[in-house]
């Protein structure tokens, strides 16, 4: 158990290749945390262990790890820099009281660090800059620091100095630090100075005592300007930039100070949205302010030994092992053994564990992401992380027969780990379908779903949940009769078909009078009708929006039969609708669509060629977010398309909006599909 200041809590962000793992693999070695610095391309670092992360050479899942500096305890996240595993960062975001953004000094600000920047400025988190990779060629630390002022803002402000460039590059400076910038001269050494002085006004306008000081005497002392900075840090006002090479292990130590002397200790941290149980009033809570034990579990993981793994951030309190807590959630009392402290996918136990800190308990029964745990007398519910909608769906299909039940429950055990992953289940088409925010993302889950629970499955694209529909009202008349010795079959109905309103879905209306059919045989027309409209008439698609009255017919008293009567509704429909103008209907799917401005032509133009309308524009920072109707079947890979035209910048969510009618060229060519296909069966 770590005492609460001194501990820090800090996860590591930006564009995917930036060099997130190498640094955090620095940070261990050069804390004496691990006996060698692993690499990426050897797959041996501490934060990659999963079979598909060292295949790959990519960070797929949040790496919690952990290491001693000068007294202090520090936890650190490993997060995944693709797009599609954006879920991991909004998670890590939760259990960290800052945020370490690398940018790479050949690539500058790319989008990946732009849609993180955004993230922790929702979260309110303090955050500092470390520019990476300046060992490499073309690299320029100031034209990095400019770009970093002009898309993350001008609080960004670099505290340290590269010594040398590209090849020739072997150590930073402290600009504030006269004795360290000894060590440049020339343009360089003017530079420095220059930012130092920036800095230093920076740093003056965190406090109004600071302000006041520097005003008069037109200078702060290095330790007031280092206090200064903490306080800026803590509140946004200030974003340190540091700069060094993660591989080389350049700017590593001074990277370890600055995380323990600027960054807040979880109680310094903003408070926390929370809301009482039962109550929808949104009420803030304060880390560390109660004294008893409360935390947010912000990932769960299936381990081959240990069964689930369920990691937690702690606010408040202390958790000993081999006691429990309440699970404000889900109202469940939660047994627990021992209390885990996470480095990679080794563990160490621990006798307990207090706020600032992150942990892992095995094998819960009612506790998943996103739950608040506490003590029986706190009951307040932490606002849970909000995840983006998934974007793109694909069908899935057993490769082997009988293995439908296991994939079904294995995907189930990967929805919980992820929470945007998830599975359903197309009642029209009824197709098994899983929907994830991108090709990547569906990509890796299949995998998971074939290393850990040893099935294969196929994906395909699944199919559009068209409907069926009538235009005009109409009145037909149907006779089912057969004789064929013994008992026979009768029953003859009047129906009057006609449209509703969209959405309207079905209505059955019963106008039989002076006993033409008996009452006990009007249930089994109803039954009739409805069995016929599951199965569509034209398309195989359901027939919606309409109305359907019962107004005439007749009976044998020998004959009839409640199947005679279920038949007749059936056929009676089935020759209706092909009389009532049938017409297709399709999903149309509001989409908001988020691109830098430069790409408004080619998006407004591709909504266009989509069927699409745009229904509106709005600004968002440098952003812009096209709001449109689009139908679903046009877009069902649109995250992949999306991300070929705005080279990654762009994203976007959908959601159902209504049914339209299919345009009458498109709707012919459904049709010939199915019946093409029917044809093949």
């Amino acid at each position: 158990m770590a005492e609460a200041t001194k501990t820090r809590c800090f996860n590591i962000v930006g564009h995917a290749g930036c060099g997130k793992t190498s640094l955090a693999e620095a940070l261990l070695f050069y804390a004496k945390a691990t006996t060698r610095q692993g690499r990426v391309e050897e797959g041996n670092t501490a934060s990659d262990f999963t079979p598909e992360e060292i295949e790959r050479k990519i960070s797929i899942s949040s790496g919690i790890l952990n290491y001693q500096w000068q007294g202090y305890t520090c936890y650190l996240v490993d997060v995944p820099g693709y797009a599609d595993f954006v879920g991991e960062a909004i998670s890590s975001l939760r259990a960290v009281d800052g945020s370490i953004v690398i940018v790479d000094a050949s690539g500058g600000v790319e989008v990946g660090t732009e849609r993180v920047w955004r993230l922790i400025e929702k979260e309110g988190l303090p955050a500092m800059i470390f520019v990476n990779k300046l060992d490499r060629e073309n690299t320029d630390f100031e034209k990095v620091v400019t770009d970093i002022r002009e898309k993350l803002g001008k609080k960004c402000a670099p505290i340290h100095f590269p010594v040398g460039k590209e090849h020739d590059f072997k150590g930073t400076v402290n600009i504030l630090n006269p004795d360290e910038l000894s060590q440049l001269s020339g343009d360089d050494r003017t530079k420095a100075e220059s930012m130092g002085e920036a800095l230093v006004e920076s740093v003056a306008e965190s406090s109004d005592a600071l302000l006041e000081k520097f005003l008069e005497q037109g200078e702060l002392g290095l330790d007031e300007v280092r206090e200064g900075l903490r306080t800026g840090v803590i509140a946004r006002s200030v974003v340190p930039i540091l700069c060094g090479s993660a591989t080389h292990a350049i700017g590593i130590e001074q990277l370890l100070d600055a995380i323990v002397n600027f960054f807040p200790t979880t109680q310094e941290r903003p408070p926390l949205k929370a809301s009482e149980v039962n109550g929808t009033e949104e009420v803030m809570v304060k880390p560390g302010e109660k004294g008893s034990f409360l935390a947010q579990v912000f990932k769960t993981i299936s381990d081959p030994y240990v069964g689930q793994l369920t990691i937690f951030k702690v606010f408040d309190g202390t958790l000993k092992s081999d006691t429990g807590f309440f699970n404000v959630t889900t109202s469940a009392k939660e047994r627990i053994g021992q209390i885990l402290v996470l480095q990679g996918k080794e563990q160490r136990q621990a006798s307990s564990v207090s706020a600032g800190e992150i942990a892992a308990v095995a094998k819960l029964k009612e506790t998943n992401s996103g739950d608040t745990i506490a003590s029986d007398d706190r009951k307040i519910l932490l606002a849970r992380p909000v995840f983006p909608e998934p974007a793109i769906s694909a069908s899935v299909t057993p490769k082997a027969r009988g293995d439908e039940e296991k994939i079904s429950t294995s995907l189930q055990k990967l929805a919980i780990e992820d929470p945007t992953f998830r599975v359903s289940r197309d009642r029209q088409t009824n197709e098994l379908l899983i929907s994830g925010v991108g090709d990547l993302h569906l990509e890796i889950m299949v995998q998971r779903l074939k290393q850990r629970f040893g099935v294969e499955v196929e994906l395909g694209t699944p199919k559009v949940a068209y409907k069926e529909t009538i235009t005009k009202k109409i009145q037909v008349q149907y006779r089912h009769k057969k004789q064929s010795g013994g008992r026979g079959q009768y029953g003859e109905v009047y129906l009057e078909l006609e449209p509703l309103e969209r959405g309207g879905d079905f209505e059955f209306v019963d106008k039989i009078v002076g006993g033409a059919i008996p009452r006990n045989y009007i249930p089994a027309v109803e039954k009739g009708v409805k069995n016929a409209m599951m199965e569509g008439v034209v398309s195989g698609n359901p027939i919606v929006d309409i109305r359907v009255t019962l107004f005439d017919g007749s009976f044998h008293t020998v004959d009839s039969s409640d199947m005679a009567f279920q038949i007749a509704g059936s056929m009676a429909l089935r020759k209706g609708t092909l009389e009532a103008g049938p017409v297709l209907l399709e999903p149309i799917m509001d989409v908001e669509i988020m691109v830098p401005e430069d790409y408004m032509g080619s998006i407004t133009g591709d909504v266009n060629s989509r069927r699409g309308r745009i229904m509106g524009m709005d600004a968002s920072g440098t952003m812009q977010i096209v709001k449109a109707q689009i139908p679903l079947a046009e877009i069902l890979k649109y995250a992949t398309d999306l991300r070929s035209m705005t080279q990654g910048r762009g994203s976007y969510a959908m959601r159902f909006s209504h049914y339209e009618i299919v345009p009458q060229r498109i709707a012919q060519g459904i049709i010939a599909q199915v019946k093409a296909a029917k044809e093949e069966s």
